[in-house]
C-alpha cells in the first residue's frame, strides 16, 4: 500500500536545494561575471533554509523535527538493526543527523558569504557592518573550510544513498520524487500520512513567501 511521506513543499525544497547549492559551487568556480549569479544562488539557497526550518514545525508529519529520531537509543539501536518501523519510514536516525549538518552547514556557509570581501571585486551584501578583519576570517573560511565541508557532506549523503541502493535494495530516491512509499498493508496501518492538501501547499507557499521578503529585507541592511 502506497502511503505518503514527503509531502509537495518537502519534495520540491530538497530539489530545488539540490539545484541552488549545484548553481553555487559552479558560478563559484567560474567566477567574473558569474559571480552576480553566485550571490543570487546564496540569496535562494538562504530562503530555502529559512523555508525548511519553518515546514520543520508545522510541516508533513515525516517533514517535522518532531518526527526526527535523534537520541543515542535510537541511533544505536538503528545500526544494530533494530529500529522500528516509525524510526525509519521517513528520516531514518542518522539520516535525521545528516538533515540537520547539512542545515546548519549550508547556513554556516550562506551566512559568511554574506559578510564576505575578497578586497577585489565581490564583497558580500553585509560586509560592510562588520570590521575588516571579521570579514577577511569569514571570507577565509567561506572559500576554505567551509566550502569543503558541505562538498563532503554532500558526497557523503550522496554515498549513503548509493549504499542503501545498492546494498541494501533501498530506493530513497523513488518517494522523494513521487512523496509516497511502498508499504505492506500491516505496516501501512501504523504509519500515519503526511498531510498533503491544497490547504497545506499554499501555507507552504506561503512561508517561502516570508523567507524569500526576509532574506531580501536581510541583504539590504547594508546598503
Amino acid at each position: 500500500m502506497k502511503v505518503r511521506i514527503w509531502d509537495l513543499p518537502t519534495r520540491l525544497f530538497h530539489w530545488l536545494l539540490a539545484a541552488a547549492v549545484l548553481g553555487l559551487f559552479v558560478s563559484g568556480k567560474v567566477g567574473g561575471n558569474a559571480m552576480v549569479w553566485h550571490f543570487r544562488f546564496g540569496y535562494a539557497v538562504l530562503a530555502l533554509l529559512l523555508f525548511r526550518v519553518l515546514w520543520g514545525l508545522v510541516g508533513g508529519r515525516w517533514s517535522r523535527f518532531s518526527s526526527f529520531s535523534l537520541g543515542p537509543a535510537a541511533i544505536w539501536a538503528y545500526l544494530r538493526g533494530r529500529a522500528g518501523l516509525l524510526q525509519t519510514v521517513g528520516h531514518n536516525p542518522l539520516g535525521s543527523l545528516s538533515v540537520l549538518a547539512l542545515l546548519a552547514l549550508l547556513g554556516a556557509q550562506v551566512g559568511s558569504g554574506l559578510f564576505a570581501d575578497d578586497e577585489i571585486f565581490n564583497a558580500g551584501p553585509l560586509a560592510p557592518l562588520v570590521a575588516s578583519e571579521t570579514s577577511q576570517r569569514l571570507t577565509a573560511w567561506h572559500t576554505g573550510p567551509g566550502e569543503l565541508l558541505v562538498m563532503g557532506w554532500i558526497a557523503l549523503h550522496v554515498a549513503a544513498i548509493l549504499f542503501h541502493r545498492l546494498h541494501a535494495g533501498r530506493n530513497l530516491l523513488g518517494p522523494m520524487l513521487r512523496g509516497d512509499k511502498e508499504l505492506a498493508p500491516e505496516e501501512a496501518r501504523q504509519v500515519p500520512a503526511s498531510a498533503d492538501t491544497p490547504a497545506t501547499r499554499a501555507l507552504a507557499l506561503l512561508l517561502l513567501a516570508a523567507s524569500a521578503g526576509a532574506v531580501m529585507w536581510l541583504v539590504r541592511l547594508g546598503s
